[in-house]
């Protein structure tokens, strides 16, 4: 039993998660191109491999001939029946080949063949294994900051942290962990090419993943999400048990669930709302804080107008438009708010509750 051979490569196999199969397999195609190497051509050399035990044999067919002109593809019928007594005149043979005889390039040639073959399925297995991470969140250790862009470890690979994937405002310091969102990983020659975010939607959705158990059994799903990352995120919930309030599921006893969360995002804002397959209502919903008097929707047109007290506009816009603009991403709806007098003015809106009382006036005189 080759002892050594076998160890190494179950010390591979173990440490570089690279299978057996593929290493017996490089050692194969590393002797024939020793064999090559050594005698000019090696169509008539195979080698056998005892996956079990790891010995290796290496036979060449040759044919006997009786003057011999080409070494490497004929043998005479003297040498031939040295190793079998049954040689015959245009017969084929199997001579064994030493692997030791060769000779000091071809044998460098037949290293670089297995550490070729070592490195590539390193390189496969260290791809296959994050590609699987695709659309998922990783901790990861600040690196160095190169330029505008962050190295991220992220324990058997380096991953970046581009400039327009990055919190504006945020920093980092090297050995700092922080949790990324792996957007996509891409095979190079130099391995795994992997590109995170911190700005992406489905980071935070991964977070409440994490956090709230009844997102993560599909209890509660989170149905959209709107972000405007380091400043303030919507997200609409919807349970699938009628005992299971899914706000309540995702905020947590005294808001800790979505504290951990916000804490993650280094205190970006997070707004939690009921989903709702009516677009009024799901409209209504998003605009939270501001109080709603009317929601007239499209469907069809995917637009809506919204009317609010008076008091509520600044409120039902937010600063800088944020608030409806998160809401019209969050509903897919594109979003019109007037204030109940505006409404009022251009004819869009009037008070049900004042022609009622009309009503009842015309019908009390009558």
């Amino acid at each position: 039993m080759n002892k050594e051979l076998k160890e190494a490569l179950d010390i591979l196999e173990k440490e570089k998660n690279i299978s057996k199969d593929t290493l017996l397999e490089a050692i194969e195609q590393s002797l024939l191109q020793a064999c090559k190497n050594h005698f000019g051509k090696a169509d008539n050399v195979h080698v056998t491999i005892d996956p079990e035990t790891c010995d290796f044999a290496v036979y060449a067919d040759r044919t006997v001939v009786e003057y011999v002109e080409d070494p490497a593809l004929e043998i005479s019928l003297e040498d031939a029946r040295k190793i079998t007594s049954r040689a015959e005149i245009g017969g084929v043979v199997q001579v064994p080949i030493q692997s030791k005889n060769f000779g000091r390039i071809a044998t460098q040639n037949a290293k670089n063949v297995i550490l070729q073959k070592i490195r590539e399925e390193e390189r496969k297995v260290l791809f296959d294994e994050y590609y699987g991470k695709e659309k998922e969140v990783v901790t990861g250790i600040v690196q160095r900051v190169m330029g505008k862009n962050v190295s991220i470890n992220l324990g058997k690979a380096d991953a970046i942290l581009n400039e327009n994937e990055q919190v504006k405002g945020e920093t980092f310091q090297p050995t700092e962990r922080i949790k990324v969102y792996i957007l996509e990983v891409k095979d190079t020659p130099k391995g795994p090419r992997i590109l995170v975010s911190r700005t992406h939607p489905g980071l935070v959705k991964r977070l409440f993943e994490s956090e709230v158990a009844e997102v993560k059994d599909g209890t509660v799903e989170i149905k959209s999400i709107a972000r405007e990352a380091g400043s303030r995120t919507k997200i609409a919930v919807w349970s699938n048990d009628p005992d299971v309030d899914p706000v309540g599921a995702c905020v947590g006893m005294n808001g800790a669930r979505v504290n951990a969360v916000v804490e993650e995002l280094r205190g970006e804002k997070i707004d939690i709302i009921n989903w709702d397959e009516n677009p009024a209502i799901l409209i209504e919903n998003a605009l939270s804080p501001a109080k709603v008097i009317a929601v007239m929707a499209d469907p069809d047109e995917k637009t809506a107008l919204v009317v609010v007290p008076d008091y509520q506009l600044s409120l039902a816009i937010g600063k800088e438009g944020q608030n409806a603009r998160l809401a019209a991403r969050l509903t897919g709806f594109k979003i019109d708010i007037k204030s109940e007098t505006q409404a009022k003015e251009s004819g869009d809106f009037y008070d049900y509750e004042e022609d009622d009382e009309d009503d009842e006036e015309q019908d009390d005189q009558e």
